[in-house]
C-alpha cells in the first residue's frame, strides 16, 4: 500500500510509570520535567524501570507498562489488540487516544480520532442522555447541526429513547455503554477506539456494535482499533491482530495467527506451565501446571479417546489452607466459557505444604480443538483470593480411527457419555 494511505503510525512508543506517586514527587522536578518537554528534550527522570511483569514483585520503583512499540495503520483496517490483563492494551488505546503521553516516542494520525475506553467516558452524571450525547459529540468535534442530524440515527441504535430525558447517573452501566457506542459510532470518526467496554453490554447490543463496526470499516473505509478478550469477537471484526505481553508487541500479523498465538501463550512448552517463584501471593506459590494423557509424556500430543490427567502443584504457607480451593474455568478456542469445575465439589481439601492436585477428564469428553484454563484460588467459597487468565494452553487432537468410521469433527467441543437403553414399545 501507498504511504499516504496510513492513517496511524505508531513510532518507539514507551510508557513508564512510577509505582505509589504521581509525578516525581516535588514541584521543582515536576517543573523542570514541564521545561525539557517545552524544549523537545528528554525526560531527565527516565529510569531503567521493571519490566511489566504484575505477577512478580520488581526490584525497581519504576515500570515500563509499555516499551518500544512499533506499528503502522492502514485507512479501513480493523486492528485487533489482544494479550493478558496487564499486558499493556489500555495504556496503549489512552495514548494513541491522546488521553495520556508517551513517555518516549511519538504518535501521527490523519483524521479524528473517536474514543470508547471505559463506560461512559466523557459523560456527567447529571445531565441528560440527550444533553450527554451534545456533550460527548462536542467532544468529539462535532458541530451541534452535525449531532442534531445524526440524533435519531443515535437514539433507534442505542435502545434508550424511553430514557433520554433522564440523568445518566440513574442508567445501567448497560445503558451507558449502548449510548457511548452510538454516539461515537454515528458521528463518523476516522479512526474509531474501542476498549472491552462492549462486554458490558448484552449479546444483542454486542451483536450490533460489531455490525456497526463491520459497516464502519468496510462499507465506510474507516479505520478501528479494537481489543477485546473475546476471540470470537476478534476473528469476526479484524482484519489484523497485535499481541502485547509485558508491554511489548510479541506478534504481528494475521488475525487467525495471533489469536493462536496469544491462546498458545506464545512459543513456550505446551501442556505444562513451570512457575517462577514470585507466583502467588502471601497465601500461596504456584509451582507447575500440566495437561497429558494418563500415563504419557507432557511431550506428546493430547489425544480425544484418551482419560487426560490435569495436574496442579502448589504451596500453602497458610495454616487456615482448608479455607482454600481452586476452581477452573475452562475456554474453547473463540474464548467462550464452556464450563467452571473445582475438587471442592468432591470433598478434596488443599492442606498445607506441598500439594500435588489431580484432576482427571473422562476420555472422548473433549473434542478435538484449542483450549485454555483460567486459574482461580478461592476462599471460603466466596471470594476469589488470586485470579489468572490464560494459565495454561492445550490442544486435543484427533484419535486415529479405522477407515470409514471417522466421518469429520462432530460439532460443538465435549463428547459426554449419556446412559442409553432400549426399552420395550
Amino acid at each position: 500500500m501507498q504511504q499516504t494511505q496510513v492513517i496511524l503510525k505508531a513510532t518507539n512508543i514507551s510508557k513508564q510509570y512510577r509505582l505509589g506517586l504521581v509525578g516525581t514527587g516535588t514541584l521543582g522536578d515536576d517543573l523542570k520535567r514541564f521545561w525539557y518537554k517545552l524544549r523537545g528534550k528528554e525526560d531527565p527522570f527516565i529510569k531503567i524501570g521493571s519490566v511489566n511483569d504484575r505477577s512478580i514483585k520488581g526490584d525497581s520503583d519504576f515500570v515500563w507498562a509499555l516499551q518500544d512499540i512499533n506499528f503502522e495503520v492502514q485507512r479501513g483496517e480493523v486492528l485487533g489488540i489482544i494479550g493478558k490483563n496487564g499486558a499493556g492494551k489500555s495504556t496503549l488505546l489512552k495514548i494513541l487516544s491522546r488521553v495520556t503521553s508517551p513517555t518516549t516516542g511519538e504518535i501521527k494520525t490523519r483524521g479524528r480520532i473517536a474514543s470508547l475506553l471505559e463506560v461512559g467516558t466523557g459523560f456527567h452524571q447529571e445531565l441528560t442522555g440527550r444533553e450527554n450525547m451534545y456533550l460527548n459529540g462536542a467532544i468529539l468535534g462535532m458541530s451541534k447541526a452535525e449531532i442534531a442530524e445524526k440524533e435519531a440515527e443515535i437514539i433507534a441504535f442505542s435502545g434508550c429513547e424511553a430514557y433520554m430525558d433522564t440523568p445518566v447517573k440513574r442508567y445501567s452501566s448497560g445503558m451507558r455503554v449502548r449510548l457511548a457506542f452510538a454516539v461515537a459510532a454515528f458521528l463518523e470518526p476516522d479512526i474509531l477506539v474501542v476498549d472491552e467496554v462492549l462486554a458490558v453490554g448484552d449479546a444483542e447490543f454486542q451483536k450490533k456494535a460489531i455490525g456497526k463496526m463491520q459497516d464502519i470499516s468496510k462499507g465506510e473505509g474507516r479505520t478501528v482499533l479494537f481489543v477485546s478478550h473475546n476471540m470470537a469477537a476478534v476473528k469476526s471484526l479484524c482484519t489484523r491482530g497485535i499481541v502485547l505481553e509485558h508491554g511489548k508487541v510479541v506478534f504481528d500479523g494475521g488475525t487467525d495467527h495471533a489469536v493462536s498465538y496469544y491462546l498458545k501463550g506464545g512459543e513456550g512448552e505446551p501442556n505444562r506451565r513451570q512457575f517462577g517463584n514470585g507466583f502467588g501471593s502471601d497465601v500461596f506459590q504456584l509451582q507447575e501446571i500440566s495437561v497429558v494423557n494418563t500415563g504419557a509424556s507432557y511431550k506428546m500430543p493430547i489425544v480425544e479417546d484418551v482419560e487426560i490427567t490435569l495436574l496442579t502443584i502448589l504451596h500453602l504457607f497458610t495454616e487456615e489452607a482448608q479455607r482454600y480451593h481452586i476452581t477452573y474455568h475452562l475456554y474453547n478456542e473463540m474464548g467462550e466459557n464452556m464450563f467452571s469445575f473445582s475438587h471442592a465439589r468432591e470433598g478434596v481439601l488443599l492442606k498445607k505444604g506441598n500439594n500435588a492436585l489431580v484432576c482427571k477428564i473422562p476420555a472422548a469428553f473433549l473434542q478435538s480443538g484449542q483450549y485454555y484454563l483460567t486459574f482461580f484460588l478461592i476462599k471460603d467459597k466466596r471470594r476469589a483470593h488470586f485470579v489468572e487468565k490464560d494459565v495454561l494452553s492445550f490442544t486435543v487432537v484427533d484419535q486415529k480411527r479405522e477407515l470409514g468410521v471417522y466421518m469429520g469433527r462432530e460439532p460443538g467441543y465435549i463428547r459426554p457419555s449419556f446412559q442409553w437403553e432400549l426399552r420395550e414399545a
